[in-house]
C-alpha cells in the first residue's frame, strides 16, 4: 500500500530544508503563504489573525509531547470535527500516522542543535492512488495569542496544527475545510476503502441478526487496522445541536475501541463467559460525552470486574471520550464512515486480496461511439457509452470489493464550484466469451447496481457466481465531465481491464479469410426432461455452444435432470449461413457422455423470446432419438456498429 510520495507542487523538502539552514533563514512557503489568501475566501475569522511561529506561542515547542494519542487534539472555530475526528483515528494506528508524518522523529525539535531547525515541515496524504509529499512552514494562525483552528491540549505540541495546515494547503485554505466526510480523510491518511453505513436506514436497532453481523464486521475491521467514525444526521439548523443524551447532531465522532466485554467478577465471570457487545467513541470537542447506559459514572459498570474495567482504561473524566452499548449506538447514530485496510500482501495471517486499479474520466467526444460519459441506467440511449471494465469470477461464488472514487473538489470552493459529482457504477453480468464493447442489453443482467450520491466515494460489497462481468462507471446525468478511480478487490486475480474496442480490428489478411459480417448472442437458458445418466436418477449436465470453429462451455450442473445454465455466448460471424449447434453432454471421469444437440440454420431469425427446441442424437432427422427440450434465446445482429 505504502510506495515513495511525489512532491506536491513541486516542492522538494529535503532540498528547501537544506537551502534554509544554508542560508540561515526560517522557511516561507510561497504557494500557502501567511495571509488571507491561505484562511478564506468568504468569511473571516472572528478577530484579528496574526500569524505566529510555534517558537513564538510556546518557550519549549515539541511535534509530539509524551507520544501521540487521540486525546491529543481539540477542535478550533473551523466546522472541521470531521478532519479532527480523522485525526483521533489516525493516533491510534503507528503505522499510519508514522507514514502520514513523514519523517517524524527528524522533524522533531532538536534543542541540542537549534540550527538545523528551518521552519519548515511535510506531510504526506494519499490523493486518488497516489502518495503525495506536501511541504508547509510553521506560521500558523491565531487571535489572541491562541491558535484557532485544530490544537492540542498542550500549548506546546504542534503535530495536529501543522498536519491541518498542510491539509488546508491541499484544499485550497482552510475555510474550504467547513463540512467533510471523515471517511474521506482518513482515505487520505491511509489509502482505505472507504464504506459508509446508514445504520437509520438500515434499521439495524430493530433487528438483532443484523446488528450482530454488524458488530462482529466493525470489530474485525477494528482489529485488522481499519479506522471507524460516525455522526447523527441533522437539518441545517441542528448543525451541533447537543442532545438530551449529551449526543451532537451533525458532528463527528471517532470510534477508538469496539470490544466484548466481559461481565461479572472474580472467576465466576470468567467460567459463565457472558459479554456484552460495546463500542468508544470521541468526541473531537475534547468534551460534552454520551449521559445514557454505560457512560463514565453508569450504574451498568458495576457489572464489570475491576481487571477487565482496568484493561478497558475506564476514567471518570470529561474528556470526550466514551462507551456505549452497541445496541444503543445503532439506535442513535445515523450513518458510519467504515475505512478498512485492505490486505494485499502475501505475507500475511489474514485475508489476502487482489487489487486492481484503473483511472480513467467521463469524456465527452463528438462521435457517439467515443463518448464516455452516458449518465445511470435510466439514459438508456446514451448509459452504454460510459467507460466499461471486464472482469472473470473464476470460482463457484467470490466476494468482490468494488470502490469508486472521483476526484478531490475542495480546492474549487474558491471558485464557487467544489462540489462532488452524483457517481455509482452497475455491475452487468456479460457472455463467458466476450471481449468487446457491450453496445446493446440484449441477454446480460445488471447484477449489481450502487447508490447515486455526491460523495467522493461510493463503495460496493456483493458475492458474484462464477461468469464474466462489466462494471460501468458513471455520472448520475449524462455529459458530465469528471475524473475517477475504481478498484477492484477479489480473492484471486480477475484479470480486470478496460474494453475499448468496439469490434474485431480489421487486418491485413482480413480480405482473404473474411471478416465478421454479424453478430449473434446465443442464450441457454435450461435443459427439461433430460435422460438419466447416473444411478441416482439424474446426470451432471453442461453445455456447448459453438459456430464458426469457436465454442464456449458452461459449468456443470450437478445431479438433476432439470438444469439452469444460464449461459451466453456471442459470436463474430464472418458466414451467417454456418451453422449453429447447441450440445448437452453428461459430466463423467472416464468419458463424458453426449446427450443431445441443437442444429441451426445460420441464418436463424432474430426472437426475443426464450424458445424450447426439441434435443436430438445428431439433429438431421425428426427420427433421430429425443432425450429432452432445451430452452434457449438466439438474436442477430446484423451491424457490427450496433451491437
Amino acid at each position: 500500500m505504502f510506495s515513495s510520495a511525489s512532491p506536491y507542487k513541486n516542492q522538494h523538502y529535503a532540498e528547501l530544508k537544506k537551502d534554509c539552514i544554508t542560508s540561515k533563514k526560517l522557511f516561507e512557503d510561497p504557494e500557502f503563504p501567511a495571509t488571507n489568501d491561505s484562511l478564506f475566501f468568504r468569511r473571516p475569522p472572528p478577530g484579528r489573525v496574526e500569524w505566529k511561529r510555534p517558537a513564538e506561542i510556546s518557550s519549549d515547542p515539541h511535534l509530539f509531547v509524551e507520544g501521540i494519542s487521540s486525546h491529543d487534539l481539540n477542535q478550533g472555530i473551523v466546522g472541521n470535527c470531521w478532519f479532527v475526528a480523522a485525526c483521533s483515528c489516525l493516533a491510534l494506528k503507528p503505522d499510519l500516522w508514522k507514514r502520514v508524518i513523514a519523517d517524524w522523529k527528524e522533524q522533531e525539535w532538536d534543542s541540542k542543535h537549534p540550527e538545523n531547525y528551518a521552519g519548515i515541515f511535510h506531510f504526506q496524504f494519499w490523493v486518488l492512488g497516489e502518495w503525495v509529499d506536501v511541504v508547509v512552514d510553521d506560521q500558523l494562525p491565531t487571535i489572541n495569542e491562541e491558535l484557532i483552528y485544530c490544537h492540542s491540549k498542550c500549548n506546546n505540541e504542534f503535530w495536529s496544527a501543522l498536519l491541518e495546515k498542510a491539509y488546508a494547503k491541499l484544499a485550497g485554505c482552510y475555510e474550504s475545510l467547513e463540512g467533510g466526510n471523515t471517511g474521506d480523510a482518513v482515505v487520505d491518511f491511509s489509502g482505505a476503502v472507504a464504506e459508509t453505513i446508514n445504520l437509520e436506514e438500515g434499521a439495524y436497532y430493530k433487528d438483532q441478526q443484523k446488528q450482530d453481523h454488524l458488530f462482529d464486521d466493525l470489530y474485525k475491521v477494528y482489529d485488522r487496522g481499519g479506522i471507524i467514525s460516525c455522526s447523527i444526521n441533522a437539518l441545517p439548523h441542528e448543525i451541533e445541536n447537543k442532545m438530551a443524551n449529551g449526543l451532537v447532531k451533525g458532528h463527528a465522532y471517532s470510534v477508538t475501541a469496539v470490544k466484548r466485554v466481559r461481565l461479572g467478577h472474580g472467576l465466576i465471570a470468567y467460567f459463565k463467559n457472558e459479554t456484552i457487545p460495546l463500542i468508544r467513541m470521541r468526541n473531537p470537542w475534547g468534551r460534552t460525552e454520551w449521559k445514557g447506559a454505560w457512560s463514565d459514572t453508569s450504574e451498568e459498570w458495576s457489572k464489570v470486574g475491576d481487571t477487565e474495567r482496568g484493561n478497558l482504561g475506564i476514567t471518570v473524566e470529561d474528556d470526550g471520550e466514551f462507551w456505549m452499548s452497541f445496541t444503543d449506538w445503532c439506535k442513535f447514530f445515523t450513518n458510519a464512515d467504515v475505512c478498512r485496510l485492505i490486505n494485499t500482501s502475501v505475507f500475511t495471517t489474514h485475508k489476502t486480496w487482489h487489487e486492481v486499479v484503473h483511472f480513467g474520466s467521463w469524456t465527452k467526444n463528438a462521435e457517439p461511439l467515443l463518448n464516455r460519459c452516458g449518465g445511470c441506467p435510466n439514459n438508456k440511449q446514451t448509459f452504454l457509452q460510459n467507460p466499461q471494465y471486464l472482469f472473470d469470477i473464476t470460482k463457484p461464488e467470490e466476494e468482490v470489493l468494488i470502490s469508486l472514487q472521483q476526484k478531490d473538489t475542495k480546492l474549487h470552493r474558491k471558485e464557487g464550484q467544489g462540489e462532488n459529482l452524483s457517481i455509482g457504477f452497475s455491475v452487468l453480468k456479460v457472455e463467458l466469451n466476450r471481449k468487446y464493447r457491450l453496445h446493446d442489453i440484449l441477454t446480460q443482467k445488471s447484477v449489481v447496481t450502487s447508490a447515486y450520491i455526491n460523495a467522493r466515494t461510493v463503495f460496493n460489497r456483493c458475492t458474484l457466481l462464477l461468469g464474466r462481468y462489466i462494471i460501468i462507471p458513471t455520472t448520475f446525468k449524462p455529459y458530465t465531465l469528471g475524473d475517477y478511480m475504481i478498484r477492484v478487490f477479489t480473492n484471486v486475480d480477475s484479470g480486470c481491464r478496460e474494453l475499448t474496442e468496439d469490434k474485431p480490428r480489421t487486418k491485413c489478411w482480413s480480405s482473404f479469410l473474411g471478416y465478421p459480417q454479424a453478430v449473434t448472442h446465443v442464450y441457454v437458458h435450461s435443459a427439461e426432461g433430460l435422460q438419466n445418466q447416473d444411478n441416482t436418477g439424474g446426470a451432471d449436465p453442461y453445455v456447448i455452444i459453438s459456430c464458426e470453429g469457436k465454442s464456449v462451455r458452461s459449468t456443470i450442473k450437478l445431479d438433476t435432470l432439470q438444469p439452469e445454465f444460464a449461459t451466453s455466448a456471442i459470436f463474430y460471424r464472418k458466414k451467417r449461413r454456418k451453422p449453429i449447434t447447441v450440445q448437452v453432454w453428461n459430466s463423467n471421469t472416464v468419458k463424458d457422455e453426449f446427450m443431445g444437440q441443437v442444429v441451426l440454420s445460420g441464418l436463424v431469425d432474430d426472437t426475443a423470446n426464450p424458445q424450447r427446441l426439441k434435443l436430438r442424437k445428431n439433429g438431421r432427422n425428426m427420427a433421430d432419438e429425443m432425450p429432452g427440450t432445451i430452452v434457449l434465446r438466439i438474436v442477430t445482429a446484423t451491424q457490427l456498429t450496433a451491437m
